[in-house]
Parts: structure tokens; C-alpha cells; sequence
């Protein structure tokens, strides 16, 4: 945990010593703070590095002043830094076209990783850390135009919090949380590397592109770690990735604490691993990882850790085989590199810490009495072309760059507000804020072509490498692809799928989801109480389809459309009509057909016997107007076959309700005759001469034209019209005729009906008749089967579903056609064919 009381000392301290000043003369209280390495120059740089790793912490008591921090393990990558810094100074210096007549100093101080550390040092930089300061006022302006550093986005937050109200920038070439990016709270931190922002989206989006939607994260416990975790998880969920786990992890944590990580690790499922640390508690998890034998894991891998090759050489056991992550894209800076391992202006500059770091870089030691049979004294003409260490390792120079470029923003801001041209005509400190008001703006190019610049936020563009780990023996990082946040939609993210080598050897890319996908035809529902990626596969219901994998919902398909058996399609639902190609409408249409040829046989006997006593009983003219209705009766049926028309919907209903009127008209003419033939042989009886054929014809044309008038009001008022039945049935459609107006068929029909009951009841009167022949009987017998056709139509015809309504319909036509047919005609046909000798006068009036 940071020392935070040894801040709060060290500030009141300072307070203390503002508060003693008399005058012209200020004293430092405490321990001063002295600059590792340090040149002088018209304006001083300053600069923040972690040399040491970490550092050792005291007792504190407010009793007493705490003692100066104890740091320790040299970071050979600070030194680095501090080479590129030193380059870049030098290169400006020795530049005659940026700032000319002007030298850049700097002050590169040790944070030893330390927020407490580190806003001590950025105390120092800003006011100077003299012991004591004479004839000078205390409130001096800033000893430095802008700090570089620090590497670490903790750190980072507690200097650019306490130089934040003075106006001092800080920039960080390495501090990549997002939460510095709020003005509010820094509003002078900028930085040459890209925010976590857009890294965790870039992470997303890679293991979107795999496939993994059920991962596991460990995160560093700090800011750094926990605000990077935090936007992964929010950019993750947004694109259906969820967490099975979350586990902070810092290199101090206890045995126990990190055993309970192991374990929650092991009993995961998820199969990804997303790792939000920094390379030294990778190198400390690694060894756990190791002794409870957690391999075949796929790693995910920040830009912290992901292209380092000192972690990558500790991974003995090749558990990060295979891993892959972000890394900041190659780049190349002319001559840093041999700067950089020339370490002679180190030297130079910085000799107390360059001290240290030599012995740490040749294991051995200056001074005689620290020389040991382990460390030899140092002779100073060690060769560092023949060491393979950290520090010889340039893999870092994206970052080297960043440092390199934080350099350049400086200059070039310099060099606006001071007007250098030729030469700078001034070479006084610009003030704070202005200064930072235009670094803010400031855009140029290095020598390299590379633009640089910063956003509203403060930060540069993010790009990134795609890193992938390679090798059995030895690691090798292999750049597979490139994420381009300036890029819109799916674009920003190229990865070649066949340079990736994956984890445990596998071919294909691994899979890491909670359920397997569901396949089109299915879709999501989430199992109760786990994440939204723990789901169950719902086939989707009649009508609705998917057509996509793991779809979180069916789509009900177009009212014309059905959704096929593997519900994955919308096809057009199948067209249905009563059709003469179908096995049902050729027998209707043969039965249709048969029965007006029937009829037709029959008029052709009658007509050639139409002189016979048995033809010329029952008026032959009715009889013949009978059969011809008949006809029409069977041949009407074949318009409710085929598919529906705005004529045949018209014609079908009309036609019918016409021509079975007419039929009933002649029967109902036959039945008043048989009954009034009967009633004039009564004595005194004239009743025949009031309904002779005049009269009989009228009757038929009368009651026929009552039903051509309803037809007429019918089709005029709401016709019946061709129309998709879509309820019926709900995978197929049916082309039935809509009714139009329903009254007007219920009165084609009622009427109808009405008829035919009339028709019976006279019938059934005549039915005892004295005659040898009596017609009313035959005539009562059809209207029976009529009447018992239709009534039992009514209920089938409103029950029957689509094209059998019409099939209902059309053998209720037939059935009753055929009724009338035979029992009125077939007698007779009898008579004369077989019996022809019952065909006399004679018989027929025969008493019984």
C-alpha cells in the first residue's frame, strides 16, 4: 500500500516552509530531492522515470519526520527512457531549425514506482529543491516547462493531480487509463500513447472477432488495472461478451489470496484469459501458474505486457504460448538505438545511479570492499555489445518513440510561442498556462513522417499491432494484424487468421463460450440467474424464423409467407382452390358432367315419347323446363371449380340461386297441377281454367324473377369478390369468394328454401291422390332429399375449412340435382323403357 501519510508529511512540510519566509529568504525543510540525472540548459525539461521497482517503507509516526524512502530493484527500462530523452534534448540542441540559439536542459528524478514518490519529485521539479534559497522571493516562477513521465498511470494520477492547478503539463508516454483523460480532474496531462479507451474497445472487439463470448479477466490492482478492467467489461457487454470472472491481483498479494484466484481459475469453463497487468505480476502469477499446473489457457494480452520480452524469456514453462494482445505499432527513431547503448552520456550526467545501474548490468562492483566471489570489481571496460539483457532489448522502441515525441511537443510549442526563426529572440520561460494552451493544439511531424498530436482529451491516435506469441524453444512476437481506431465499422480491425499460432497447438482458434451457438432456426433465451451468454436454444414457433446464428429473437414472417420446417425461411405459403387438376375437383367436374348428360339422355327419351299418356300427364312443357333447369343445375356447379375470379365469384352464387329457383318453380307448377287436376274432377268444380299453362308459365316466371331481383340487389349493393383467406389455415392461403354482403346470399338461399318447403307441403297433400300414377308422391320424395340436403348443408358448409367449403357447397348442388332428377324422371323412364305397357291412358287412371 503507498505510504500516504509520508505525502501528507512531506506537503505540510512544505507549508511549514513557505510559512517561515522572511523576506527574501525561503529554507527547505526535510530531505531534499535530488535529480538521478540532470543537465543545465536555458530551459529545463523535467522528467519523472521509475528506476527502481519498487521501494521499502518505514514505521510512520507523525511524532517524527519519515525517513527517506528505501528504493529497490533497478528497471533497466527506465534507463532507457531516460536515453531517449536524452537523445531527443541533444538532437533539438545540435538542430539549427528548432530553437535555435536556445539549449534544453533537463532533470530526470526516481519515483521507485511510488505515488508518494513521485508528487515529492514533481515538487521538486516545479519549485527546485535547494536547501536553502537567498535574496530570491519564495514565489518563484516553475523551475521546468513540463514534466515528462511517469510510466505508470497510478503515479501519473498523483502527480498530474498535484501540478494539475499550477499549469505544469505532464506527459506520459506510457500511462495508458482512461481516467486520465478527464480535463476535469488533470486538465494538464497529455500523453503519446493511446488511452485505455480505446484499447478495451480494441480488446473487445478482438475477442468478438474469435468468437470467445465467455472469458475470464485478471486485472492489477490499481487504478491502472481496475478503470482498463472496468471499460473492457462495459465495451465487452455491449457486444455480447461476458465475464465469468473478474480477479484483481497484485505482485504483494498473500499466498492465500493468490490461491483463491488459482482455484476460482480452475473451476472456471471459459477457456480465454484476459490479463490487465503489468509484465513483472505476470512474471510472480506465471510461477503460481506453474505450480498448479494451469496451462493451455489462451491469453489475451494489453500492450503492458504483450510484446515484452523480458516476461517473454521468464516464460519457461510456455504458459502464455500462443498469446495474443495489442501492442503499440513498430516504429523506428534514426540513432536511438546505438544512443541509447552508447551509455557514455549516462555516464556523464547521472553518475551516482549510473553507478548502480552498471553493476546491476555487469553483476560486479566498484568499490574493492563490495567485491565479492559473486560480483568481481567492475572495471569500467565491461562490453556491453556482448550482454543479452533487458537493456540491450529494443522491443520497447514504440515506447522509446513516445518519450522521443513527448520531447519534439515541447520543442515545438517552444519554438511557436518564443517566435524562433533564424535564432529565438528571447529566451525567457513561457508562461504555464499559455504554454500548455498551445501544446494542447500543437501538430507536427518527426523526421520520420509520423504525426503527432493530441485530441480534446489530450491523447495521440490509437493504432495498434496485433502481437501473437510463436515458438516452442523461445518466444518470437509475430505481428498478425492491425486495429486502426480511425477506421470506421468492422474495418478497424484486420487480423490474418492464418499467421496465428493458438495455444496448446491447436489449429483452429479456440472456443470459449458459456453454450454452444444456436444454429439458425433457433433462438436465445437466457438460462435464469447466469449471464447472457449462458442460454438455452429455443426453436422457433410456427411462422416466426431466425436466420441468423444465435439470435436473441424469431421474426414472424409476412402474412403471404410461412416459416419453413427448419424455421430458417420465409416461403411463400402455398396457394389453395379447388382445382380441376386435383383429384377432388375432376370428380365433382366428371359427376357435374354426368349428371347433365344424364339429364339430357333422359329429355331425349321424353321428348321421343312426348305423345305417351305417361309424358303428357304432368304438363310435358313443365317437365321439359324442368330438365333444361336441371342442366343448368349440374353444369352451374363447375363455376365453383377453378381458381376465383371478380366474374366467377359473381357468376357462381347468382347462377345457382337462379337456376334452382327456376327448377323449384317448375316442380312447385307440377305439384299445383297434379293438386288442381284432381280438384276439377270434382262436381261443379272450374278451377283449371285458372291454372291452365297461361297461368302455369306466369307461376314459373314470376317466382323466378323474384330471385333474379334479390341476385340484382345483391351484386349490386356488396358483390361477392376474390379473396385470400389467411385465418383459415396459417401455413397456406386460401382463394376462396368472399360473400360480398352475407344478407344478400342468406336471401338467395332463404328464398330458395322457402320454395322448396312450399313445395313439399303441397306435395305431401297430393301424395294420396287416387291415380295409378300419381306424380305428387315422386315430387314429395325429391323435395325431401332436397330440402334434407340443404338443411344439413348450412352447418357443414359453415364448419368446413377452405377449399371444402366450396366442395360442401358444390355437392349440396349436386345432391339435390341429382334428388330431383331421379325421383321425378326416373319412374317415368321406367314406364316407358321397361314397362311400356303400363304407358296407357287406361293404367293411369286406374283406381289402386
Amino acid at each position: 500500500m503507498e505510504p500516504l501519510l509520508f505525502t501528507l508529511l512531506h506537503m505540510v512540510t512544505a507549508i511549514i516552509n513557505f510559512s517561515r519566509g522572511n523576506g527574501t529568504t525561503c529554507s527547505l525543510r526535510g530531505d531534499p530531492t535530488y535529480p538521478q540525472i540532470w543537465k543545465d540548459g536555458n530551459i529545463i525539461v523535467g522528467a519523472a522515470f521509475p528506476f527502481h521497482s519498487n521501494w521499502e517503507t518505514s514505521d510512520m509516526s507523525y511524532l517524527v519526520m519519515p525517513q527517506q524512502m528505501k528504493c529497490g530493484s533497478l528497471d533497466f527500462r527506465a534507463f532507457q527512457y531516460s536515453q531517449s530523452l536524452i537523445f531527443a534534448i541533444e538532437e533539438i540542441n545540435n538542430s539549427s531549425s528548432l530553437l535555435p540559439g536556445i539549449s534544453l536542459g533537463y532533470k530526470i528524478y526516481d519515483t521507485c514506482s511510488s505515488a508518494a514518490l513521485g508528487v515529492k519529485v514533481a515538487m521538486a521539479l516545479i519549485n527546485g529543491n535547494e536547501n536553502s534559497v537567498l535574496d530570491e522571493m519564495c514565489t518563484k516562477p516553475a523551475q521546468v516547462q513540463a514534466i515528462i513521465g511517469e510510466t505508470y498511470s497510478s503515479v501519473s494520477m498523483a502527480i498530474a493531480k498535484s501540478i494539475g492547478p499550477f499549469s505544469i503539463p505532464l506527459i506520459s508516454h506510457y500511462s495508458t487509463c482512461e481516467c486520465l483523460s478527464d480535463k476535469g480532474k488533470y486538465p494538464s496531462f497529455l500523453r503519446t500513447i493511446p488511452s485505455d479507451y480505446y484499447q478495451t474497445r480494441a480488446l473487445a472487439e478482438m475477442v468478438k472477432h474469435f468468437g470467445w463470448t465467455w472469458v475470464g479477466a485478471i486485472r492489477r490492482d490499481d487504478d491502472y488495472g481496475n478503470s482498463g478492467m472496468a471499460a473492457f467489461t462495459e465495451a465487452a457487454e455491449q457486444l455480447g461478451i461476458c465475464l465469468e470472472y473478474s480477479l484483481p491481483y497484485f505482485r504483494t498479494y498473500s499466498d492465500e489470496k493468490v490461491l483463491k484466484i488459482i482455484q476460482q481459475i480452475k473451476s472456471s469453463t471459459s477457456r480465454v484469459i484476459v490479463a490487465f497487468l503489468a509484465h513483472w505480476d505476470l512474471e510472480i502469477l506465471l510461477q503460481d501458474f506453474f505450480k498448479h499446473n494451469i496451462t493451455g489457457y489462451q491469453w489475451v494480452g494489453t500492450e503492458g505486457w504483450i510484446s515484452d520480452s523480458e516476461l517473454a524469456a521468464k516464460d519457461e514453462h510456455h504458459i502464455l504460448k500462443g498469446a495474443i494482445g495489442l501492442a503499440i505499432p513498430k516504429t523506428t527513431v534514426t540513432g536511438l538505438k546505438d544512443f541509447i547503448l552508447d551509455i557514455k552520456p549516462l555516464k556523464s550526467v547521472g553518475r551516482d545511479i549510473f553507478t548502480k545501474f552498471w553493476e546491476a548490468l555487469f553483476k560486479c562492483k566498484y568499490a574493492m570492499q563490495n567485491a565479492t566471489m559473486d560480483y568481481p570489481l567492475c572495471t569500467g571496460d565491461e562490453k556491453l555489445s556482448e550482454m543479452e539483457n533487458i537493456f540491450t532489448d529494443m522491443s520497447l522502441m514504440p515506447i522509446f518513440s513516445n518519450v522521443y515525441k513527448a520531447v519534439y511537443a515541447i520543442a515545438h510549442t517552444l519554438h511557436e510561442l518564443l517566435g524562433c526563426k533564424e535564432t529565438c529572440p528571447t529566451k525567457k520561460q513561457p508562461d504555464p498556462f499559455t504554454f500548455l494552451e498551445n501544446l494542447k493544439k500543437i501538430h507536427f511531424k518527426t523526421k520520420e513522417g509520423e504525426e503527432v498530436f493530441f485530441d480534446k482529451n489530450g491523447d495521440p491516435a490509437a493504432k495498434y499491432d496485433i502481437i501473437n506469441w510463436h515458438g516452442n524453444v523461445q518466444h518470437e512476437f509475430v505481428t498478425v494484424g492491425l486495429y486502426d481506431s480511425s477506421i470506421m465499422g468492422h474495418d478497424r480491425l484486420a487480423v490474418n487468421m492464418d499467421l496465428i499460432e493458438w495455444a496448446h497447438n491447436i489449429k483452429q482458434v479456440p472456443i470459449s463460450v458459456c453454450s454452444e451457438s444456436c444454429p439458425p432456426g433457433k433462438r436465445k433465451a437466457v438460462q435464469k440467474g447466469k449471464p447472457i451468454c449462458c442460454f438455452d436454444c429455443i426453436p422457433c414457433a410456427e411462422g416466426e424464423i431466425s436466420n441468423m446464428t444465435d439470435s436473441i429473437e424469431c421474426h414472424q414472417c409476412y402474412q403471404e409467407y410461412w416459416s419453413n420446417h427448419q424455421r430458417d425461411q420465409c416461403i411463400k405459403k402455398e396457394v389453395e382452390y379447388l382445382s380441376y387438376k386435383e383429384t377432388m375437383g375432376i370428380l365433382l367436374t366428371a359427376v357435374s358432367i354426368i349428371g347433365a348428360f344424364l339429364t339430357m339422355v333422359i329429355a331425349i327419351i321424353l321428348f321421343r315419347h312426348k305423345n305417351t299418356p305417361i309424358v303428357r300427364a304432368n304438363n310435358s312443357e313443365l317437365s321439359f323446363l324442368l330438365l333444361f333447369s336441371l342442366t343448368l343445375c349440374f353444369l352451374c356447379s363447375l363455376t365453383f371449380i377453378g381458381q376465383p375470379s371478380d366474374w366467377s365469384c359473381m357468376l357462381q352464387h347468382t347462377a345457382f340461386g337462379i337456376t334452382f329457383v327456376l327448377c323449384i318453380s317448375c316442380v312447385l307448377g307440377k305439384t299445383l297441377v297434379v293438386l288442381m287436376a284432381f280438384r276439377a274432377t270434382l262436381p261443379g268444380s272450374n278451377i283449371m281454367k285458372w291454372f291452365g299453362p297461361p297461368q302455369q308459365r306466369l307461376s314459373v316466371i314470376t317466382f323466378t324473377l323474384i330471385q333474379v331481383i334479390i341476385c340484382v340487389v345483391w351484386l349490386t349493393i356488396s358483390p361477392p369478390f376474390p379473396f385470400k383467406n389467411l385465418k383459415s389455415y396459417k401455413e397456406k392461403i386460401i382463394l376462396e369468394c368472399n360473400l360480398g354482403s352475407t344478407v344478400g346470399f342468406w336471401a338467395v338461399l332463404g328464398y330458395i328454401g322457402f320454395l322448396a318447403v312450399l313445395c313439399f307441403i303441397l306435395a305431401f297433400l297430393a301424395r294420396k291422390l287416387p291415380d295409378n300414377f300419381n306424380e305428387a308422391k315422386f315430387i314429395t320424395f325429391s323435395m325431401l332429399i332436397f330440402c334434407a340436403v340443404w338443411i344439413t348443408f348450412i352447418p357443414a358448409y359453415v364448419s368446413s375449412p377452405g377449399k371444402f367449403t366450396v366442395a360442401v357447397e358444390i355437392f349440396a348442388i349436386l345432391a339435390s340435382s341429382f334428388g330431383l332428377l331421379f325421383c321425378i324422371f326416373l319412374p317415368k323412364c321406367y314406364i316407358i323403357i321397361l314397362k311400356p305397357e303400363k304407358n296407357t291412358k287406361k293404367q293411369l287412371m286406374g283406381k289402386v
